[in-house]
């Protein structure tokens, strides 16, 4: 039992990260409902993808990650595609973080200590790529203690904005939003990157490993949508592009410090899990060395931001669709081989319907940047 809770909230302590920051202006831009009937297919869709890429790493010899897998299936001309994949995913997320991590220490702090945005993402970068330099997995210990904090500020949240939730705030639907919202909810429900790690605690119990995907994504979907309830039935047109900033004239300052507080503790310590993941892609499965890995996945995320990559639903939008789309699309087809090559068996055709939802949100989220 031990084993799956800190399993289970290390895997929804990654999935529960910035994304879900997004979501409500997300919401805010194409409608409460369609948001709900992107959950309620994506869920579905990316709680399949987890599993059988959860069982790769279960019954494949190694302790790979994505690339890893992709060589030992495909060769290397197809790892340095995943590993374009992976940049784009990983720095995307990082990047995110910093956009975000920024703005919530400028939202805290800058009241008493005067400064901008860009200072305090530095600020932000500077002591997260420390750690990652000397390997400190921070949230290893207190993954299950902050998300038992998180979800009290959401209840918090929620008991405080009962009063002010305009039921009107939720009806509005605007279809031409649909493309835009996908990349947005693919982003907040993937966590990939992460499963190599779960199942190195669960060691080889294949039923304890499923059940942490299942319960965790099955957790951040509810967690997620009544955090977009209270966001958006609160701040409606209003809503800003991370959402607690949005809630301040109606909700006050004091109860949206707590907000911004517990807002830099989950985009550090999410920042810190995915920038050690991408450092050991680097260390690991390309044999690089750890200073040479470290300094890849840290400065290539800064030198995005640096150069003004800064629209943080832009960025994750982009991350979602693009990057975790083709990852998603890869993923599949690494099944099959890994199927074909472990077992002699085929893949059930069912499992065909993925690359093809994949695919369509790809060109839903291209669609809508070049109409817009």
């Amino acid at each position: 039992m031990l084993k799956f809770l800190k399993a289970l909230a290390i895997f929804t302590g990654t999935l529960i990260g910035v994304g879900i920051f997004g979501l409500p202006y997300v919401a805010s831009q194409a409608g409460f409902f369609v948001i709900i009937f992107y959950f309620f297919v994506l869920s579905g869709i990316v709680t399949l993808t987890h599993l059988i890429y959860g069982e790769i790493c279960l019954k494949s010899d190694g302790h790979h990650r994505f690339p890893g897998y992709i060589k030992e299936y495909f060769g290397t001309n197809w790892e340095r595609f995943s590993l374009l994949l992976m940049i784009l995913g990983l720095g995307g997320a990082l990047l995110a973080y910093l956009i975000v991590g920024g703005k919530f220490l400028n939202s805290f702090f800058s009241p008493f200590l005067g400064g901008n945005e860009i200072i305090y993402s530095l600020i932000f970068f500077s002591i997260g790529s420390y750690l990652i330099f000397h390997g400190i997995k921070a949230i290893s210990g207190i993954e299950l203690f902050l998300l038992i904090v998180f979800f009290c500020i959401i209840a918090l949240f929620f008991i405080r904005a009962i009063p002010f939730i305009d039921v009107n705030n939720l009806i509005n639907i605007n279809l031409n939003f649909f493309g835009f919202s996908y990349g947005v909810i693919l982003f907040s429900l993937w966590a990939i990157t992460i499963v190599p790690e779960i199942r190195e605690i669960v060691g080889k119990d294949q039923k304890v490993l499923k059940k942490v995907i299942v319960s965790g994504i099955l957790i951040s979907v509810i967690t997620y949508l009544i955090f977009i309830f209270i966001a958006l039935g609160v701040s409606g047109a209003n809503t800003s592009e991370e959402a607690i900033s949005g809630l301040v004239s109606v909700l006050g300052n004091n109860i949206l410090k707590v907000g911004f507080l517990f807002g830099i503790i989950t985009c550090f310590t999410s920042f810190l899990t995915i920038g050690l993941t991408f450092k050991k892609i680097f260390w690991y499965d390309f044999g690089l060395s750890e200073k040479k890995s470290w300094f890849i996945a840290c400065f290539f995320p800064l030198l995005l931001f640096l150069i003004g990559f800064r629209e943080f639903i832009d960025v994750i939008a982009f991350t979602g669709a693009l990057a975790i789309g083709g990852e998603g699309i890869m993923i599949v087809f690494l099944y099959k081989a890994f199927l074909k090559k472990e077992f002699s068996k085929k893949m059930n055709p069912m499992f065909y319907i993925l690359p093809l939802f994949f695919t369509v949100g790809i060109f839903l989220e291209i669609f809508y940047f070049i109409t817009r």
